[in-house]
């Protein structure tokens, strides 16, 4: 790496506003590149900023550190990413995006009335779960997970 286009990891650390100790992290699980100058000192190409940024928000999203690494493996290495780069990866999220959407909805259009998870106190539960026969679909909130109602025969 060219030192003209390189930044400290304090200095990426104040334009990220991650911490440091994030930032070696992400560099020791290859999550991001960076060179060491003499004394040991990590240096970073100003692109990585990108990356950093796309790590911090997909951490928002809730994706775990090896789901988002697993997408930005299809970064190209020794280059900034250019933008249909960023488009290719981003498509990749859209289908997992739309189906967390879809059930935050649900979960938002359920809360008033039930939350879907079998309860047997609600006398006029919209979702029909007489005698719990959604048990019989699993554990857990069924008709959030996707389920349909389940009517006694």
């Amino acid at each position: 790496m060219t030192t003209a286009k390189l930044i400290t990891i304090g200095a990426l650390a104040k334009r990220t506003g991650t911490s440091v100790s994030a930032l070696r992290f992400y560099s020791d699980r290859k999550l991001i590149e960076c060179s060491r100058a003499q004394g040991g000192k990590r240096l970073f190409k100003k692109e990585v900023i990108r990356r950093v940024s796309f790590i911090l928000i997909a951490q928002q999203l809730g994706y775990t550190l090896d789901e988002i690494q697993h997408q930005m493996a299809g970064l190209p290495a020794g280059r900034t990413p250019t933008k249909r780069d960023w488009e290719k990866l981003s498509n990749h999220f859209k289908s997992d995006l739309n189906s967390k959407i879809e059930q935050l909805t649900t979960l938002r259009d359920s809360l008033s009335s039930c939350i879907g998870c079998g309860c047997l106190s609600l006398k006029s539960c919209h979702l029909y779960n007489t005698d719990d026969a959604a048990a019989s679909l699993g554990a857990g909130p069924r008709f959030l997970l996707g389920d349909k109602s389940v009517r006694n025969k």
